[in-house]
């Protein structure tokens, strides 16, 4: 072919958008559902839990080691992936809440851009994907675990055209977990902010067996979409938010906000890579956007501007750091987990406050007794507590919470030890208080008033 065609060709395929779009990657988002970042193996190997097919997505691409969600529950951490918006700004603080209507939201951007925008599983907050906008969903509704071979097959059957914006989302490995489990007792690690009893052991083993299946699900969507989609597709994989263990999900502690981060883009990010890289959830939005060759909106707190910013520069590594400071929220879920907190994390220490701490901490786990969350250990950490110190202390640790609360995050990863009140620690203190002080005050959260405000009204029954 010579100069003059190769030219026209590459005329045409900047004025045609059609042909344009060609050349943008297919985007695949995997989102698994309470997952703490602990437990995956490129992270923690200790944990002691097979993920062999996130090993090898981290072999094939980049693992983001310092990755954290906005908020530790379903419904705000999933509005604020799909808006690029921080829950105090997007309306979705509550659990069970969507964002406001004017919102513009995921799918908007990406259809402008002259994509397909698809859901399928648990992306947004169950029935709440409607609203969202996308081009297709299924599988939205309750814990259906069929939703990943839906996926498969929908990948399977779809007819090559625009460019794929695919958000696939496993109910795994949210409880219930699964009555039988290939893991012994012995086997997934115990985390040390945990009481250790059999039940707790046997907690682990089938919520191990949960997280097993989850990988099970990623490997099923990353293989479908590299036979169908081809090389040029960004995968990106993560989790809402931490595990329904105390201390973890709908808490502001790592382990309720750190989340795995895993992302390919072939002849794009560097296989088998690594970054300490600071990003949060809000990001991804502006990130795959991006990488599809579309200007992002700005970020900062004004009307048209978003939370988030592109992190593609570290995935090319063309940067080695993208923020300093990652904020996080949480309110609660009408009468359960009722414990509004605030939290400001650095590279090194995590400042956390709990804005009612003369409440006593409750979530699912202690409270819904026979529920779907009860997972049958939090009556033996009271029977172990009235006899052993050291159970006493966690479980009290559990219900209440000082209203500031400092860890050192190199010497203390899981946040036992409360600096707040140790003198030498007060320069740490007084900057992270200040820091989340100007966050709140940028984005209109006064606190408390602020809750009280957004708190859904319950719906009295007829």
């Amino acid at each position: 072919m010579n100069r003059l065609a190769l030219w026209w060709l590459a005329w045409l395929a900047a004025a045609i958008p059609g042909m344009a779009a060609e050349a943008r990657p297919h985007i695949v988002i995997f989102l698994a559902d309470d997952l703490s970042w602990a437990d995956c193996p490129p992270n923690n190997p200790a944990a002691g839990i097979r993920m062999p097919n996130l090993g090898q997505l981290a072999r094939e691409g980049m693992n983001l080691t310092h990755a954290f969600v906005a908020s530790p529950s379903c419904a705000p951490s999933r509005a604020a992936l799909l808006t690029g918006l921080t829950p105090a700004r997007n309306g979705a603080m509550f659990n069970h809440t969507i964002p406001g209507r004017s919102i513009k939201k995921w799918p908007a951007y990406f259809r402008e851009a002259g994509y397909e925008t698809v859901a399928i599983g648990k992306v947004a907050h169950y029935h709440t994907a409607g609203g969202y906008g996308f081009d297709h969903i299924s599988h939205s509704g309750g814990r259906d675990h069929t939703c990943v071979d839906a996926a498969v097959k929908w990948l399977e059957q779809r007819k090559p055209g625009k460019p794929l914006c695919l958000l696939v989302g496993t109910h795994w490995p949210h409880t219930p977990w699964p009555e039988k489990t290939t893991y012994g007792p012995n086997d997934p690690a115990l985390p040390p902010n945990q009481v250790d009893t059999p039940q707790t052991r046997a907690a682990r083993t089938t919520y191990a067996q949960a997280v097993t299946n989850a990988d099970r699900d990623l490997g099923l969507i990353h293989q479908a979409a590299r036979h169908v989609l081809g090389s040029n597709t960004l995968f990106v994989f993560t989790s809402d938010h931490g595990s329904a263990f105390p201390f973890g999900k709908w808490n502001l502690y790592d382990d309720g906000i750190r989340t795995p981060l895993v992302i390919s883009w072939p002849d794009r990010i560097k296989p088998g890579s690594v970054s300490p890289a600071m990003v949060d959830w809000t990001d991804l939005l502006p990130t795959c956007l991006d990488a599809a060759g579309v200007t992002p909106p700005p970020a900062g707190n004004a009307a048209g501007q978003i939370s988030g910013r592109s992190f593609l520069p570290v995935l090319l590594d063309k940067r080695s750091a993208h923020r300093d400071l990652v904020f996080t929220t949480h309110s609660g879920d009408g009468a359960m987990n009722d414990y509004p907190i605030r939290s400001v994390r650095s590279r090194d220490w995590h400042y956390i406050r709990n804005l009612a701490p003369d409440r006593k901490h409750h979530t699912h786990i202690d409270k819904a007794r026979g529920g779907s969350h009860d997972a049958g250990f939090w009556l033996s950490w009271e029977q172990s507590a009235a006899s052993d110190p050291a159970a006493a202390a966690v479980v009290a640790r559990y219900h209440r919470r000082p209203a500031e609360e400092l860890y050192d995050l190199r010497r203390d990863p899981w946040e036992l030890h409360n600096l707040a009140a140790v003198p030498e620690q007060t320069a740490v203190l007084t900057k992270l208080r200040a820091a989340l002080d100007a966050s709140m005050a940028a984005e209109g959260d006064e606190g408390l008033p602020t809750e009280q405000l957004r708190k859904p009204v319950p719906k009295k029954r007829p």
